[in-house]
């Protein structure tokens, strides 16, 4: 009798014992297999923020390549070494498989999302479009030749496009979002740069259309005209309220990734170099103990030690007390580059109003008001003979070149990137390479191994997988 009542009640409690419910005990909450559109589209945006304002060798070298900073103990970023740390290999990871796969993955999220409406989904949409051609014309600017049309599909080897043709395909979908970009776009604070501001992120699309313009106008100048009068007309960036700017936390892990390297690393890897500091101190640049920290010189100078040399740190200037704030803010395109790009096209004859010394003498300001906040220092240093857009030595090019290139000291590539398309400054020879610096990056060891045929032959296409082959904007 105590075996049935045993197995009665045994029976009792399977039956009870349902396992609805259950699953969620094996979820992990930490790590959800469905994530939200927005955070795909801000986890995206901030990896691309954290990529292009990382100083950590192994990840961005391009304040070594424009020759604002130079190294202590391993210089071999300095002298263009990109295999050894995989540099190349994790850009085109960090572009590749987190910027534009998260951005990708967002898509059908927001398609399928009932809360949304068809405006906010469609605004949603067009900002994506504008952050995949920021980035995917980061990648041409950086490789040349890149995979495009086959990207991120099917595909395990994707075929290469040729990097014109990647620059005139990003063309149409920059001017869609554009045109389209206005009302409500649903995201709000999960928005973290401009709020769900449409506007805004309209004016970003124009501003990025301007920079395109004035990349390719060398090549193509009635490309570059079409493109530039187009962006003023809509509506580029007008005061410095208007930056793509990122603003970090001070905890970890959203701390500027600056700071990571300079501060919380212990380490004292990077000075000035010399290729800056001298221009810095020839010019009597206001900004120039703001760029950097002492040691100064008796005259109370910024010192930079040579580049490509493993210099002593405790001799040179450091990098300033801003960049060692975990909250400094991370800039990928602003009013003051915007200004410069104004002058340039001013000078190209193109309708975007103004005059090229005024938009020339706008960028500097704005600079300088960033750093110092001097107004009347930034004044004093425009009249000088050798600032004065009218008396400053040089062409046109140069002088833009020379004030684009202080500029952009916490924008490494726009850096590297004004030499390659302006052939100025004057940048030093590495001491260990040999060379001034490379025109760009060759393709990760990786990609060779995994997609060997198709890399060779967009090397083959574009006169080899060289640091020294030029990106088909680069005509001079």
């Amino acid at each position: 009798m105590k075996k049935i009542l045993y197995l009665v009640s045994f029976c009792f409690i399977l039956s009870a014992c349902s396992t609805d419910g259950l699953e969620s005990l094996t979820e992990d909450t930490k790590n959800p297999s469905t994530v939200p559109y927005y955070a795909l589209m801000g986890n995206a945006t901030v990896s691309l923020f954290d990529y292009m304002n990382s100083c950590n060798v192994n990840v961005n070298n391009f304040r070594l390549y424009s020759q604002y900073w130079a190294q202590t103990t391993y210089p071999d970023e300095s002298n263009y070494e990109l295999n050894e740390r995989n540099v190349n290999g994790r850009a085109w990871d960090r572009l590749y498989g987190t910027v534009l796969r998260d951005f990708k993955e967002a898509r059908p999220l927001i398609a399928e999302d009932a809360f949304l409406t068809q405006e906010e989904k469609d605004n949603q949409n067009r900002i994506i479009d504008i952050m995949e051609v920021m980035t995917y014309m980061h990648l041409v600017d950086v490789f040349g030749n890149i995979p495009y049309t086959e990207a991120l599909g099917d595909a395990t080897t994707p075929a290469y496009d040729d990097a014109k043709t990647v620059y005139w395909a990003l063309i149409p979908q920059l001017n869609t979002a554009i045109s389209g970009l206005s009302g409500s776009t649903g995201l709000g604070g999960n928005d973290l740069i401009y709020g769900g501001d449409a506007a805004a992120w309209r004016k970003l699309g124009n501003s990025l259309k301007l920079r395109m313009a004035i990349r390719v106008a060398d090549h193509d100048n009635a490309m570059a005209q079409g493109m530039a009068e187009s962006a003023a007309a809509d509506g580029v960036f007008e005061s410095p309220a208007d930056n793509f700017t990122l603003v970090y936390s001070g905890q970890t892990p959203n701390t500027n990734p600056l700071w990571e390297s300079l501060v919380q690393s212990g380490r004292s890897d990077f000075i000035a170099a010399s290729t800056f500091t001298d221009v810095l101190n020839a010019l009597n640049d206001p900004r120039a103990t703001s760029f950097f920290m002492a040691p100064f010189d008796a005259d109370g100078n910024v010192m930079g030690g040579v580049y490509g040399a493993a210099n002593s740190y405790p001799a040179f200037s450091h990098a300033g007390a801003a960049q060692l704030d975990p909250t400094f803010p991370g800039t990928l395109l602003d009013y003051t580059e915007v200004a410069f790009l104004l002058a340039d096209a001013n000078e190209r004859g193109y309708n975007v109003g103004g005059d090229a010394a005024t938009w020339y003498g706008i960028g500097v300001k704005s600079s300088i008001m960033e750093w110092t906040g001097d107004e009347a220092a930034a004044d004093a240093y425009l009249a000088q003979a050798d600032v004065a857009y009218d008396t400053a030595p040089g062409n046109w090019k140069q002088k833009i070149a020379t004030q684009k290139w202080i500029a952009h000291y916490n924008q490494g590539f726009e850096g590297w990137t004004t030499w390659r398309m302006y052939d100025h400054p004057q940048m030093n020879v590495a001491e260990g390479a040999g060379t001034e610096p490379p025109f760009r990056f060759t393709y990760p060891v990786t990609e060779l191994s995994l997609n060997g045929p198709n890399l060779e032959a967009a090397a083959d296409a574009m006169g080899g997988d060289g640091l020294f082959t030029k990106i088909f904007w680069d005509m001079n």
